[in-house]
């Protein structure tokens, strides 16, 4: 049956909104195995670097291996910024020291520091060896920030000019500045102490005469952003002032580089991803790492999840002969841990994102408490007359009703209270909440949840 062309068309089209196809991957899987090297670059031709990086990313190690052996004669550096960071290191190793550091010369500045800055020390001192100078003290520069620092996101190309300037003066050094960065979109006017005064979005370039001063079209009120700010409160402040470039600067206030929303971009998702990664106590590399070394990094956070469990159980424990006298005691008491741990998620959840976004603190803080403390006894009061009714009409017992429904108020109350107490703690002690809050929080939830429970049944039924 001769294909339509139609339906070429529309796989190419598919193919470059959302890159490479399952049927692309597995054609080129036969390719590698099959050893036809110039099928390997036939298939891959079409596709931006991000699209090999995820190719490289799926295949198995020895097909990795083998794809980068047949691209290493002219191997993108572009593709090494998009691996995650497991791969990244697998493929680096694979090509070489010298190699990287050729293939790092066509690559922005932060793009270098964000490569290197991850190897071990050996590794950074073996490729920056072998950069060429100039490269070399900028990237070395950059490493003596802190990590996750405006100076480490930043990138060192930048278009800066003096303030008596005009429009046809910066037009004449736009095209002729061979040094220019790949992507910008404002130039920063300066002082004389390479202070930034004030910046020009480009399309304003084009909408004046050329006669125009630069500071009469420049924009006065721009962002400063310190060497040593975190890059999540970059990030912030890029989201609060809708930024799209914003100049950095040291200790003088005088400019050393910049940071574009692209850039701000891959710092929020990040960040997102690792906020939620950490609410499973997980990491991104989980995916990559070999079977030892993630089997040990989850058995750390499942050792906790093993003691807060015999924590609980020791609690049952104490009311041994209350649960023998009453069965059903034994069927309703996972009831309200449940509840009131799924219900107690919910507010930490909410909670670290506020904090994360800045929406929470300092006055709103008492009002946000106040109003999870109502949600929750309001939820308690529901699902507790809920149950209640249910517990009493499955056994035939009001009073077990009533144990069971006062039990998941106070317990839910507790879970509001604690879902966003808990977080304002560990965040002003200076821990990350999307890490601690949740074990703190389901731990206390479940054994106040036993013991509230099993204690009114004693009682008020034994």
């Amino acid at each position: 049956m001769t294909r339509k062309p139609f339906d070429t068309t529309e796989q190419e089209q598919k193919e470059a909104l959302y890159g490479v196809s399952q049927d692309t991957i597995r054609a080129l899987e036969d390719a590698l195995e099959d050893g036809e090297e110039s099928q390997v670059h036939h298939l891959l031709a079409p596709f931006h670097a991000v699209d090999v990086a995820v190719v490289i990313e799926y295949l198995s190690p020895p097909l990795r291996h083998t794809l980068i052996e047949i691209l290493r004669p002219h191997f993108d550096p572009e593709i090494l910024a998009e691996l995650n960071e497991t791969v990244r290191e697998e493929v680096m190793a694979q090509l070489g020291a010298r190699e990287i550091a050729e293939a790092l010369t066509g690559l922005e500045s932060d793009e270098v520091v964000a490569l290197i800055e991850d190897l071990d020390k050996d590794q950074q001192k073996e490729i920056l060896e072998s950069i060429p100078a100039p490269e070399r003290v900028i990237v070395e520069e950059a490493l003596t920030y802190p990590e996750d620092s405006a100076a480490r996101l930043m990138q060192r190309e930048i278009v800066c000019v003096p303030e008596f300037w005009t429009i046809a003066d910066t037009m004449q050094h736009l095209s002729k500045d061979t040094q220019l960065p790949e992507k910008f979109y404002d130039l920063f006017v300066v002082d004389p102490k390479h202070i930034p005064i004030g910046g020009v979005p480009l399309n304003l370039l084009l909408r004046h005469p050329p006669s125009t001063k630069i500071t009469d079209i420049m924009e006065r009120d721009i962002k400063w952003i310190p060497a040593l700010m975190d890059q999540e409160e970059v990030a912030h402040l890029f989201q609060k002032y809708g930024l799209v470039s914003a100049p950095v600067v040291n200790r003088s206030n005088r400019i050393i580089g910049m940071i574009t929303l692209d850039d701000v971009v891959d710092v929020i998702d990040e960040e997102a991803e690792e906020d939620i990664m950490r609410l499973s106590r997980v990491t991104e590399s989980d995916f990559y790492e070999p079977l030892l070394s993630t089997s040990y990094s989850r058995i750390r956070w499942l050792v906790i999840t093993l003691f807060n469990t015999l924590m609980a159980a020791l609690v049952i424990s104490q009311f041994q002969h209350t649960i023998q006298k009453m069965v059903a005691l034994a069927v309703l008491m996972p009831i309200s841990a449940a509840m009131s741990g799924n219900a107690g998620m919910q507010v930490v959840t909410v909670t670290v994102r506020a904090l994360a976004t800045r929406e929470l603190g300092g006055t709103n803080m008492s009002r946000a408490i106040w109003k999870e403390v109502l949600v929750g006894l309001i939820n308690g009061v529901v699902f507790g007359g809920i149950m209640g009714f249910i517990a009493a009409f499955w056994f035939a017992d009001p009073a077990l009703g009533i144990v069971l429904g006062g039990a998941l108020i106070l317990n839910m109350g507790w879970a509001a209270v604690g879902g966003v107490v808990l977080p304002i703690v560990i965040d002003k002690m200076g821990m990350d909440p999307a890490i601690s809050a949740g074990p703190f929080l389901t731990t206390t939830t479940d054994l106040l949840s036993f013991a509230t429970f099993l204690g009114f049944a004693h009682l008020f039924l034994v």
